[in-house]
């Protein structure tokens, strides 16, 4: 049953296949920009930050355009946050990336918490829970670790992290794109 639901999910994709091509591409020229560990990449990441401030506050507009009532207006304004801070992000992507760099162990910090309570709300229905149990307690330690060090370790550390993310999703998208097309056929 559950097979059948997860085929019939793909081919609902299947004419769009070659958008995760396309995405899976990008992401690679996203991930040699930004291991170059230049200026560049610098700027690359800060733009990219603006984009996903700028997807954000879009889902934040649909959600309040559909969900109505006094919630709307709260999404509403942090939508409109989120457009600032993408503003900030095109204007100044420096900033915006050692702002990030800054705040870099918080967010490893938070990141870690979060895998930690999934992994444990996730675990009786799946048998590998352990491992994002795991991933989450690494993100633990590497922010505490992370803020302890100079703002330019913490810059690089971001640069990889951003460059390996890239990489993962590219090979990550590749994949989807053809098992889309596979059930075209």
């Amino acid at each position: 049953m559950l097979l059948e639901e997860m085929q019939d999910a793909w081919s609902d994709f299947a004419d769009y296949w070659w958008a995760f091509l396309v995405g899976g591409i990008l992401w690679f020229v996203i991930a040699v920009v930004v291991l170059r560990l230049d200026l560049t990449s610098v700027a690359a990441v800060g733009v990219l930050v603006g984009v996903v401030l700028v997807i954000t506050a879009v889902e934040e507009f649909v959600v309040a355009s559909v969900q109505g009532g006094g919630w709307a207006v709260l999404r509403i304004l942090l939508g409109a946050f989120f457009l600032l801070g993408a503003v900030w992000c095109f204007v100044r992507p420096f900033d915006a990336f050692w702002s990030i760099a800054a705040a870099l162990g918080l967010l490893l910090f938070i990141a870690g918490i979060f895998n930690i309570v999934y992994a444990g709300m996730s675990q009786p229905v799946n048998s590998l829970w352990w491992l994002g149990l795991v991933a989450g307690l690494l993100e633990i330690g590497l922010g505490f670790w992370a803020s302890q060090q100079y703002l330019q370790t913490r810059g690089l550390l971001v640069l990889v992290w951003v460059g390996l993310y890239a990489i993962f999703r590219g090979i990550t998208d590749l994949v989807v794109a053809f098992s889309v097309r596979s059930t075209r056929r």
